[in-house]
């Protein structure tokens, strides 16, 4: 009876020892992943501050085109420098409601799923500032995971950076063509001269681009992107004369 007694007692002693090395175990992972998060975040905010101030100098999308064997063709140009058109038919084309959402229009996401629910090409609700947010700190592609660091860079840069600075990178870093980013670098390729000189028709060519710009071309455009410039160039008009690129001013 002592033997068997002892024997119970040193189970309960094993259970209570391996029950200790399990909650060791659960706070050193927990401990892990709280200075994880916590690093994530204070070097997210910082990249995201030193981006205010400096160009991106190149993006994972950029570096996907060099292991492709594609040349970069990037020319930065500030947005005091470009032509306000080129501006407005990005908001235009991309997002109407630029200058008034926080980073998310929810009508643009909730029409965009109920059309991909529909079946058919899949369309985003993506606003010009999720883009940028994706364009310059993530990669292309879908996902929950990459979703939602698309989220929180688009909180961040919408509190640090602002409207006309969202504006800028975005003009900046947008893919306009194979190896080609910016509406400054897209502009010397289609049209033989710099982002300061665009008409209402180049600025929303390049624009109408911006969606597929691997498979666009604004020079001489046929079928749906030459309709879709067309439209987004009497949409510029729009955009003047109804003040929705005030933010940028």
């Amino acid at each position: 009876m002592q033997v068997r007694l002892a024997a119970e007692v040193l189970r309960c002693l094993g259970r209570a020892m391996a029950a200790r090395r399990n909650r060791r175990n659960v706070r050193w992972v927990a401990g892990k992943i709280g200075r994880g998060l916590l690093y994530f975040v204070i070097g997210s905010i910082l990249w995201v501050v030193v981006y205010k101030f400096v160009p991106p100098p190149i993006t994972l999308t950029m570096v996907g085109d060099v292991l492709a064997g594609h040349s970069l063709h990037k020319d930065w140009m500030s947005l005091s420098d470009m032509d306000p058109d080129m501006a407005r038919a990005a908001i235009a084309g991309e997002d109407g409601k630029f200058c008034t959402h926080g980073g998310f229009d929810r009508e643009a996401i909730l029409k965009a799923a109920a059309r991909n629910a529909r079946g058919g090409r899949i369309r985003g609700g993506s606003t010009i500032s999720q883009q940028t947010a994706k364009n310059a700190f993530l990669w292309q592609g879908g996902g929950f995971f990459r979703k939602g660091l698309e989220a929180w860079f688009t909180l961040l840069i919408e509190t640090v950076w602002g409207k006309r600075r969202i504006m800028e990178v975005y003009l900046n870093i947008a893919e306009t063509g194979i190896g080609t980013y910016g509406a400054n670098a897209g502009a010397q390729r289609y049209f033989g001269h710099d982002a300061s000189s665009l008409t209402p028709t180049e600025s929303a060519r390049i624009a109408a681009i911006l969606p597929l710009p691997k498979k666009r071309e604004a020079v001489s455009p046929t079928g749906f992107t030459r309709r879709h410039g067309n439209r987004l160039a009497a949409n510029v008009g729009v955009v003047r004369r109804d003040a929705l690129d005030a933010c940028l001013k």
